[in-house]
């Protein structure tokens, strides 16, 4: 029995992401950057929300916001919504943390936006949140502003795309949690009216 194409295809596509991250390992061991970081792609198929941030996370955990302040800040803003980690997909823009915990290079991000490229073609996702303002300026606008255009819905590329803040930016000044809120409810709305397979409870 032959294979479908594009059964076929996707599983190349896998196995080309698994051989990057491996490189990127790699090289951040040469280079003396932190551990390469990334998510496990649970779900092929149905509704899937893509979370995109920074990627400066803890030392030798190669899984975002595992265990954090930031990752536990993270799964009460989205069991605020009703979701968990199992229903959506958090991936980063760069692979390796960039030495002390600096914003990445513009060579940086170049060298990374390939894979998560990959990330966005295997799993289409209905909806992305670009967590922070360098997600919001690489996957939205180069002169995003963050502090205005939080919370807004933009399409581009066919996709439908929302900045919100960055769990640490929130964690550094509590004083920006009720517009965090608001776009938390903005996001609730928006996957209710696309992602028919992610139930969402209607009140709080």
């Amino acid at each position: 029995m032959s294979t479908p194409k594009n059964s076929t295809d996707r599983n190349f596509r896998v196995l080309s992401i698994a051989i990057m991250f491996a490189l990127f390992f790699m090289i951040a061991f040469v280079t003396g950057y932190q551990n390469p970081l990334g998510s496990v792609i649970k779900k092929m198929s149905g509704d899937n929300i893509f979370l995109t941030q920074l990627g400066t996370f803890a030392n030798f955990i190669a899984y975002a916001f595992m265990g954090y302040p930031a990752g536990k800040l993270l799964d009460d803003m989205l069991a605020i919504i009703g979701l968990d980690r199992t229903m959506v997909y958090i991936a980063n823009i760069v692979k390796c943390r960039p030495p002390q915990n600096r914003d990445p290079l513009g060579v940086e991000q170049d060298a990374c936006i390939g894979y998560l490229r990959e990330q966005v073609t295997l799993l289409r996702p209905k909806l992305i949140v670009c967590l922070g303002r360098i997600a919001a300026m690489r996957l939205i606008r180069e002169d995003f502003k963050i502090t205005r255009e939080h919370g807004q819905w933009v399409k581009k590329g066919g996709f439908e795309l929302m900045a919100m803040y960055h769990p640490a930016a929130l964690l550094r000044d509590p004083a920006r949690r009720p517009d965090a809120f608001e776009d938390l409810m903005s996001l609730r709305e928006k996957a209710r009216a696309v992602c028919e397979h992610t139930p969402l409870p209607e009140k709080l």
